[in-house]
């Protein structure tokens, strides 16, 4: 095709202001590491019969506003002139999050993980034995909360004392 123009998105000015300025493989590998995440997720919630729909919805929806924190990042770093600081720490959290995620879910499903990383994932367990971040996910579910009716729900709050 003669004379033809290619516009990619992802190169123009609008989208590393408002988007995203980084490196977009970065971008790339956290979606992989997101979708690695689901697919480990649900094979150890198959395995330990606790696949539960509206817990996976709810997960699927926080992997979605992680995009909405890069982007918000994104432009925090563009007005602050930080150069990609805020939005490389940002994205190498989440990167870092999700690679753990995949490893703990692994660990539970009795993939053998090497002793190190084992002994941190050992620390991040609590007395109960769920980790710090399901515990996290548990309560932020209604699953445990009695519906009143009327839109009102019943709350448990639990304070305890620091050692």
């Amino acid at each position: 095709m003669l004379g033809a123009v290619t516009v990619s998105f992802t190169e123009s000015e609008a989208f590393k202001t408002f988007i995203y300025a980084g490196e977009i493989k970065l971008l790339y590998f956290l979606m992989i590491l997101m979708g690695l995440d689901i697919v480990t997720g649900l094979a150890k919630a198959i395995k330990n019969n606790k696949l539960w729909s509206r817990k996976s919805l709810f997960g699927y929806a926080r992997k979605l506003l992680i995009f909405c924190i890069i982007v918000l990042a994104n432009i925090i770093d563009q007005i602050l002139g930080t150069h990609g600081g805020i939005l490389f720490v940002t994205i190498f959290f989440y990167i870092a999050n999700e690679g753990l995620s995949i490893i703990e879910n692994c660990a539970e499903m009795g993939v053998i993980v090497p002793p190190e990383i084992a002994d941190k994932l050992a620390v991040i367990k609590n007395e109960k034995g769920t980790s710090i971040t399901t515990e996290i996910k548990e309560e932020m579910s209604s699953k445990h909360s009695r519906d009143l009716g009327g839109g009102a729900a019943e709350v448990n709050i639990k304070i305890e004392p620091k050692d």
